[in-house]
């Protein structure tokens, strides 16, 4: 045993820290006698040094969740460090990736923490909150224009596995690159090549620097990934709180936090309830998700951005119901869409924001209200175009405009716009009769190209005059032919074309 681990240990037993003895070891889950009195979530430290927490008080035991990368052997000595179980935070913490101990993981020497914070903190009262009020630029259009967000909401993103809700978060983790915002990312029980994706994106559009990555592998203890949104929670809070620096967390994702908790607490012998989640699941979610808002205090927001696994598509099941009944609204991602070859494969049916345009001004809200009604006017017109009777004219212009829309909302990984360009965008779209033929990736690029020249709101107009004159004017033929064609997906066009 190292000489350091010994003495520290030793150091506490002489302080008089409670002291306990392993009576039984199943994996993660530690029995130990004595240790009283103790908390529950009290840091206690094994004779070897391992670490671990308190999970269970009963009346002549302690069930301890093991920290450790090997098992706890029987007959070892167990003191309390702390009453609460605390985690390392920092504002050097901001461009590192870690463990869920606080342990680096890129190779670029330790982390100097500027303090330690309770882990499983309590959510600030109502009454030292304030009302949300400034959009958060996520900078995909689909989300901005329709359902978007603002600072220190608490927004659901659910989907079925593969549908893209990774892409997405990163796509909003890479836009807070040019913000004042701070992005804390959790990965909870990931496939090493999920992180080096994550990481390789992140990298490459230079938005590591303004992130702290949080990485749970999948190899490691269940008791870790259970550990990783509350210890993420917690460094965003000392950023939010104490640093006074707005702060976006993802939790990637609550569907595998929710799994490991119930394989914790069905090994330690707690009743299971409906789908074999413990009883207190909708607790546990509920709590880490409230510590999210706006401080009246310092006027700074903690955004949460939770994603959620809805198998199959069903997001009426127990663990996506949970959490849409936390969170301020969810985004829906739809595999249907996502074979449609529209990313993000956001279902505009189903989305839902419900604080979302506080942060809107004059035009979004216009602008929000008139791509409802266009895109639900596309819907009811492709399903009468599937008859094969002939369209009436305004049908056809419903189909075309919607297409253009479709297109416009397509954007690959890494690909943003800011605010001003995506209104731009979406005016030129709105505004622009449909005997035209656009192109709408030209019109992409030229709208973010101007975009730079908006330094205040009366620019606006003018830059948007700009833009009109340079649309595309070559005539379209208005057929009901062309109009189909105008609303296939490109994946099927280009199929097509072979």
């Amino acid at each position: 045993m190292d000489a350091d681990v010994k003495r520290n240990f030793k150091a506490l037993v002489d302080q008089g820290h409670p002291v306990g003895e392993v009576t039984a070891v199943n994996s993660f889950l530690v029995e130990v006698r004595g240790l009283q009195p103790v908390n529950i979530h009290a840091l206690v430290v094994f004779e070897d040094g391992t670490k671990g927490f308190v999970h269970h008080v009963l009346e002549e035991r302690v069930l301890i969740l093991h920290m450790g990368s090997h098992p706890a052997k029987l007959g070892a000595l167990v003191v309390v460090q702390h009453n609460e179980l605390l985690a390392k935070v920092g504002k050097n913490f901001v461009g590192r990736v870690i463990s869920v101990t606080g342990e680096p993981l890129d190779g670029q020497g330790p982390v100097s923490a500027a303090d330690a914070w309770r882990v499983f903190n309590e959510a600030p009262p109502i009454y030292a909150r304030e009302m949300l009020e400034k959009q958060l630029e996520t900078g995909v259009m689909s989300i901005d224009t329709l359902y978007p967000l603002v600072r220190g909401q608490r927004m659901a993103m659910l989907g079925e596995s593969k549908s893209g809700k990774t892409t997405l978060a990163t796509q909003i983790a890479i836009n807070q690159r040019d913000t004042d915002q701070v992005v804390v990312y959790v990965m909870i029980a990931k496939r090493r090549s999920d992180v080096d994706i994550l990481l390789t994106r992140l990298r490459d559009n230079k938005a590591l620097d303004k992130a702290i990555v949080i990485v749970s592998s999948i190899f490691e203890s269940l008791v870790l990934s259970y550990l990783a949104p509350y210890v993420g929670c917690t460094l965003a809070e000392y950023l939010w709180q104490k640093e006074g620096i707005d702060t976006l967390i993802v939790y990637d994702d609550l569907t595998t936090h929710a799994q490991a908790l119930r394989e914790i607490s069905l090994l330690s012998g707690t009743s299971p309830g409906r789908d074999s989640y413990p009883g207190n699941i909708f607790h546990a979610h509920s709590s880490l998700l409230e510590r999210a808002g706006r401080l009246k205090a310092n006027h700074h927001c903690l955004t949460a951005l939770p994603l959620v696994t809805a198998d199959g598509g069903d997001i009426t099941s127990f663990l996506p119901t949970n959490i849409m009944s936390i969170t301020d609204g969810q985004w829906i991602l739809d595999m249907k869409v996502f074979r449609e070859g529209v990313r993000p494969a956001l279902n505009t049916g189903l989305s839902v924001t419900r604080v979302g345009t506080r942060g809107y001004n004059d035009r979004q809200k216009d602008q929000n209200s008139a791509l409802l009604k266009g895109l639900a006017a596309y819907e009811q017109a492709q399903e009468f175009s599937h008859f094969g009777a002939e369209l009436a004219d305004s049908a056809k212009a419903d189909i075309i405009r919607g297409s253009w829309i479709k297109q416009a909302y397509t954007q690959i990984p890494g690909e943003t716009y800011n605010l001003n360009a995506q209104q731009l965008i979406i005016g030129a779209i709105l505004e622009s009769p449909t005997s035209i033929a656009m192109d709408v990736m030209a019109l992409k690029k030229k709208a973010a190209e101007l975009a730079k020249g908006i330094k205040a709101e009366e620019d606006f107009n003018t830059v948007k005059a700009q833009l009109t004159q340079q649309l595309p004017a070559a005539p379209a033929v208005p057929t009901a032919t062309a109009a189909a064609a105008a609303a296939e997906p490109e994946p099927a066009k280009e199929a097509a074309a072979k």
